[in-house]
């Protein structure tokens, strides 16, 4: 994701700035355009999760970048029509930060790998855990919803 990193510096927008950073990076296609075909393969497996027509959904998505020693506050993506929500990690050093799911009383901890999607409910409270490693760890986030009809 070398193409990220030529636009990381020149996002579109940013969002969210917590602990000394902006926790989201909106970055077109035009600037990273290997992103489509992932962007593609993330419609499909989101239609099958929803049990919808892939033609059904519509996204919205940015990327996370975390330094060493950062982290991602807790939240959830409920704020819109979302129907789904997802992570998909593209450069995760060992010791960069666990993805953690706050279910009712639980804390489910996962620890990702590169190439790895996970889907989850978009009002499911989560957060990432420190970046302990020496290298900075990328992941885009994405949520769906009802395409305008």
């Amino acid at each position: 994701m070398k193409e990220f990193f030529r636009c990381a510096d020149r996002p579109e927008r940013q969002s969210h700035f917590f602990h000394g950073r902006y926790e989201n990076l909106y970055i077109g296609v035009d600037c990273v355009p290997s992103l489509q075909e992932l962007l593609d393969a993330a419609v499909v497996q989101a239609a099958a999760v929803l049990q919808l027509e892939p033609s059904r959904l519509k996204y919205g998505y940015w990327f996370n970048l975390m330094h060493p020693g950062h982290v991602t506050s807790l939240h959830s993506h409920d704020e819109d029509d979302e129907l789904l929500s997802c992570v998909y990690y593209l450069d995760v050093p060992r010791g960069s930060g666990d993805l953690v799911l706050h279910l009712a009383e639980e804390r489910l901890a996962i620890t990702p790998e590169n190439g790895m999607f996970v889907f989850f409910p978009p009002q499911l409270e989560h957060e990432v855990r420190e970046n302990t490693s020496a290298s900075p760890r990328l992941s885009l986030a994405i949520n769906f919803g009802p395409a305008d009809e």
